[in-house]
């Protein structure tokens, strides 16, 4: 596992739980920390899914503790006029999504997780994992299809 390329991985899905550059860093590090601390997960051969599992429930954690989530307006930075309305479409999309949903598509696509880490992570089949990944792809095209006809 490479350990620079997973640290991209884990500050962006902490930055995307949390909305926050600083303390998605600072979230990032502490999940590092105590999976350099700990080697039972490495021994069993599942590091990544133990590391991902330590940043969520920090993340959920830092949620608990400011029961905020504020958009942070720098994170949009500049783009073309079709490149700002799709990006708002999709945003519109994945708003409209639950949380789990949001959170499955970061992981399965944009960090490109392995489906049975992210199974080991919620504790269900892959089988199971696969509906529920399926079920939030239909729902941001239907989402993204009902925009186009507006």
């Amino acid at each position: 596992m490479d350990l620079e390329e997973q640290y991209d991985k884990i500050y962006r899905y902490c930055y995307f739980k949390t909305r926050s550059r600083e303390t998605a860093e600072d979230i990032t590090q502490e999940a590092f920390l105590r999976f350099l601390e700990s080697k039972s997960y490495r021994d069993r051969g599942q590091a990544l899914q133990y590391l991902y599992t330590v940043a969520r429930n920090l993340c959920i954690d830092e949620h608990r503790r400011i029961k905020t989530c504020p958009v942070d307006e720098e994170s949009l930075g500049s783009y073309s006029d079709e490149g700002m309305l799709l990006r708002s479409s999709l945003k519109a999309a994945l708003d409209r999504m639950d949380e789990e949903g949001r959170e499955l598509l970061l992981l399965r696509y944009v960090n490109e997780l392995p489906v049975h880490v992210i199974a080991g992570m919620y504790g269900v089949s892959r089988f199971a994992l696969r509906r529920r990944l399926a079920r939030a792809v239909r729902d941001v095209k239907k989402s993204l299809g009902e925009g186009e006809a507006l």
